[in-house]
């Protein structure tokens, strides 16, 4: 592998000069993150490689392979190929991943029940794995139509498994049976779970919820590239509002109380990015969609008034509040750095709270990591509508941070790290606003006056002007 062929060493690509960037080779960092999405979206989340037990999942071991590859290019790289933007998400994820080690060894130190120590090792190789992706997104994407493709791939894996959670919900099947006939592989068939009269669907997730949270996270990138693609007149406007529609449509049937809330936040989290010609349409979509699905199955408006008027008296509501005034309790033994990641186990306490759950394992030094992680990779998403002069860039990065606030307000509902389909998407997202960021940051690099006159111009017109300067230079 020489690290003229590796894309995490190059420099970040201006979006201009990004437009008029060949489609990238087989072997590339986009192909990498893109065989990551098949593999977290595309194969259920329980299953694994039989001989290799929870370290046996596909997306994981995948994840570490990244790892491994962006780690070797580094180790290749001449000092002019590294990127020069600066990200600070690295600096966070660095930081969390060393309170991680040191809470670990702090735990060993004291000592593990039986079995729990192999539980701390295997939460460490999925921090490196998850570490894994977003180095290679972040480092790897140099171009706009890098970005561009990877926030479609990943829309498009929103879309199926919408589908197929739609598919679940009218049959009330699982319809996951040929992954049982895979040699070498074990799947826990948990089934459909059902709530009232109506069969929850999880997709090829672990759990219904973590379906909604991952669907509803996708939602925003969706709706942006919605407008990117009819902006530049790519196809005709209905088709490139499909995958949205089937995303919103499936998160209306979730059934589920924190569907419901993660829809509102991603849509109310996209309206602001929207270009004002936009904003009505989402807002009169997402009505007509709750409109269909109420007239389209009888029942569901009366189910989903009684998710939210009997919250009082909701059991796992309950279980939740009484679970916050037991956090002293069990934070008392290692306030600083926490019982060690991934070891606090639902045996002890099911919290369905994800900031909770990292504050126990992690400590009060976890948490504040991992605020900054969040913080900075939202911060690294809107600052490329600042950087950048181009309305496509812009709309992305307020996208991924759109994204990114839903991701983690529904953190607070569940235990989102603990789900494998959940954490990879996150990461994912960490990743790809730290790409954005890079286009951006190559952007405000330009300061040519052409750079300036094309503000808002679709990819195509950009194109063309990047190619006029480009030969009055050459001349």
């Amino acid at each position: 592998m020489s690290a003229g062929r590796v894309d995490g060493l190059t420099r970040p690509v201006s979006a201009s000069r990004g437009a008029l960037a060949r489609r990238p080779r087989t072997g590339t960092a986009l192909t990498m993150v893109t065989v990551y999405i098949v593999l977290l979206f595309g194969i259920p989340s329980n299953l694994t490689f039989a001989a290799l037990g929870s370290l046996g999942r596909p997306a994981l071991l995948w994840g570490v392979l990244l790892l491994m590859w962006w780690v070797l290019a580094r180790l290749q790289a001449r000092a002019i190929d590294v990127t020069p933007a600066p990200q600070p998400v690295r600096w966070a994820c660095v930081a969390l991943l060393v309170v991680a080690l040191i809470s670990f060894a702090a735990a060993m130190l004291r000592g593990q029940p039986e079995g729990q120590d192999t539980t701390a090792m295997t939460s460490l190789v999925r921090l490196l794995s998850w570490g894994g992706v977003v180095l290679v997104t972040m480092d790897g994407l140099r171009t706009l139509r890098d970005v561009e493709a990877l926030v479609g791939r990943l829309v498009v894996a929103g879309a199926l498994l919408s589908l197929l959670g739609l598919a679940q919900f009218v049959t009330g099947r699982g319809l996951l049976g040929l992954y049982d006939l895979l040699p070498g592989f074990t799947i826990e068939q948990a089934g459909v779970t059902e709530r009232g009269m109506f069969t929850r669907a999880a997709a090829t997730a672990t759990h219904p919820l973590e379906f909604s949270a991952v669907i509803c996270a996708i939602l925003p990138l969706a709706i942006t590239l919605g407008v990117i693609r009819a902006d530049a007149g790519r196809g005709r406007l209905p088709w490139n509002w499909i995958p949205a529609a089937l995303i919103a449509f499936a998160a209306l049937l979730s059934v589920s109380r924190s569907g419901m809330i993660g829809l509102a936040v991603a849509i109310v989290a996209s309206l602001p990015a929207l270009p004002a010609v936009y904003r009505g349409v989402v807002a009169v979509g997402g009505i007509l969609a709750a409109v269909a699905a109420v007239v389209a199955v009888p029942g569901l408006f009366g189910t989903v008034v009684d998710l939210f008027s009997g919250v009082g008296s909701d059991t796992s509501t309950l279980s939740r509040t009484e679970g916050l005034a037991r956090v002293p309790e069990f934070l008392a033994a290692s306030p600083v750095l926490g019982v060690g990641f991934g070891t606090f186990l639902p045996r002890y306490y099911i919290f369905d709270n994800q900031w909770v759950l990292i504050l126990l394992e992690l400590g009060v030094l976890g948490l504040v990591a991992f605020a900054a992680v969040v913080l900075t990779a939202t911060w690294s998403a809107v600052s490329a509508v600042r950087r950048s002069p181009f309305a496509d860039v812009a709309a992305l990065g307020r996208g991924v941070a759109a994204s990114l606030v839903t991701s983690v307000v529904l953190f607070a509902f569940f235990d989102g790290l603990s789900f494998a389909m959940s954490a990879g998407a996150f990461f994912l997202l960490v990743g790809l606003a730290a790409a954005v960021r890079a286009v951006g940051y190559a952007d405000a690099r330009i300061g040519v006056d052409w750079l300036r006159a094309a503000r808002g111009a679709p990819l195509r017109a950009r194109a063309r002007a990047a190619a006029a300067a480009a030969a009055g230079a050459a001349a």
